[in-house]
């Protein structure tokens, strides 16, 4: 995943350097010719994958790792969810807002509200300790267990939240495909940077105690993008993004004791698709 990430990136940043180092022929007076000064919003959904990742258990009278746990997103679909505002949280989501501070470069903020379900019913790897042990329907020989919903289920299903800022570049390709009149319609391409900070409700259920249910600042992420995007009519449009990252979370909170805990990394992939406006300020 990583070298698809990277070669996904560079590949993008290769075309827009072929492309722009032509002359831009673009229509100087009309609105899609300049982008500073105005400010975007957009929300859509997403899918996701990640990476095996160990994920370590710590407590007061237990501290276990179980090693390359599989995991998958929880999609929705196409869902009214997306726009029912009572709903709208339910889904996986991306919601960004970013102002331009020049024609090319932007600033934005959003959350990626991901959804990360550990796979249940997998034999894994185990080093550690915890009490009660074998009482869970869970051992296996040569140190492995069986990851039964008794011993743990582990999700952040509301949701695996990315707070982030993003740095990124956009460029005119309509040039590349002779698009006459770019008030119309305008193909863009755009490259980012990004990092912030996870914001998880994590649901986990480990060794049968309650699980905890509040939001919680548990770690950190980078990331990087590159996305299309489509413009109709000068202040519509829709942009579609593959973006990848690394996820670190040392402060998982896993149950109502604040004792306890879990910490775990791995790399991400989104596929988004994504609808907004931008507008001059």
């Amino acid at each position: 995943m990583k070298k698809i990430i990277l070669f996904s990136f560079f590949v993008f940043i290769g075309l827009r350097q072929t492309v722009f180092s032509q002359d831009n022929t673009t229509n100087p007076l009309k609105y899609t010719a300049h982008n500073k000064g105005k400010m975007y919003f957009f929300w859509g959904g997403n899918r996701e994958n990640f990476t095996k990742s160990d994920i370590h258990f710590k407590g007061a009278d237990y501290d276990f790792t179980i090693y390359d746990v599989e995991a998958q997103d929880k999609p929705k679909g196409w869902h009214v969810d997306y726009i029912n505002p009572a709903r709208m949280t339910i889904p996986q989501t991306n919601f960004r807002v970013g102002y331009f501070i020049s024609d090319h470069y932007n600033i934005s903020i959003g959350v990626d509200h991901m959804k990360y379900v550990m796979a249940q019913n997998k034999a894994v790897d185990i080093t550690g300790f915890y009490p009660n042990q074998g009482s869970y329907g869970e051992m296996l020989p040569n140190d492995q267990v069986l990851l039964t919903e008794e011993f743990l289920t582990f999700e952040h299903t509301d949701g695996l939240n990315y707070v982030n800022t993003e740095f990124s570049r956009v460029d005119d390709l309509s040039n590349l495909f002779k698009l006459p009149n770019t008030d119309k319609f305008q193909i863009n391409i755009t490259e980012g940077i990004g990092a912030g900070v996870l914001y998880p409700k994590t649901n986990s259920k480990l060794l049968g105690k309650d699980r905890h249910d509040d939001f919680h600042i548990s770690g950190y992420g980078v990331s990087a993008k590159v996305g299309l995007n489509f413009t109709f009519f000068k202040y519509f449009f829709i942009q579609t993004e593959l973006k990848g990252g690394y996820i670190n979370m040392n402060d998982i909170r896993t149950t109502k004791d604040s004792a306890d805990s879990a910490s775990q990394e791995f790399f991400f992939l989104q596929r988004i698709i994504a609808f907004g406006g931008i507008f001059k300020i």
